[in-house]
This record gives structure tokens, sequence and C-alpha cells, in this order.
């Protein structure tokens, strides 16, 4: 499977949720737009459901932003039992 970009994933995601929005609000014309948009979800992360597809986008997102990394403090931030030890 290809890997769509972050960029792309959230933007479809915006979009997905803006049109929520809307029908939720009683705007029927953007069901139709709502359907490509859930279509669309479905095509790039790879499943059938607009359900698995918001968790795999999810997910790919996730997988972008990779593992968070805490930063080794210097030497100069360390206290005197820290260094001891």
């Amino acid at each position: 499977m290809l890997i769509p970009d972050s960029r792309t994933l959230r933007s479809l995601l915006t979009r997905y949720a803006d049109l929520r929005i809307a029908e939720a609000r009683g705007e029927r014309r953007e069901g139709e737009r709502l359907e490509d948009v859930s279509y669309t979800l479905c095509v790039v992360t790879g499943t059938t459901r607009v359900e698995e597809a918001l968790v795999a986008a999810d997910t790919l997102l996730a997988a972008h932003r990779g593992p968070k990394v805490r930063p080794v403090p210097s030497p100069a931030d360390r206290t005197e039992t820290e260094l001891a030890a």
C-alpha cells in the first residue's frame, strides 16, 4: 500500500469533519460531497468503511510524527548527584 502524505490526510480529515458538521446542521446539499470525501479517505487508507479509514488515518498521522524523543540534558543541566552516579 502506498502511504499517503500527511498533508493529504489532514486535508481529507478536515474536509470530512467540516462536512459532517454541515450535515448535522441539516445542510443536505453536502451529502454528495461527504460521500466523495468518505470514499477518498477509504481509498487512500486502503479500507472499505469510513470508520476504519478514520482510525487508519489517525494511525498513519501518528506514524508520520514519529516517536516522542526527549532531549538529553547537557552536563551543565545535570545536578551534582546525577553527575556522580
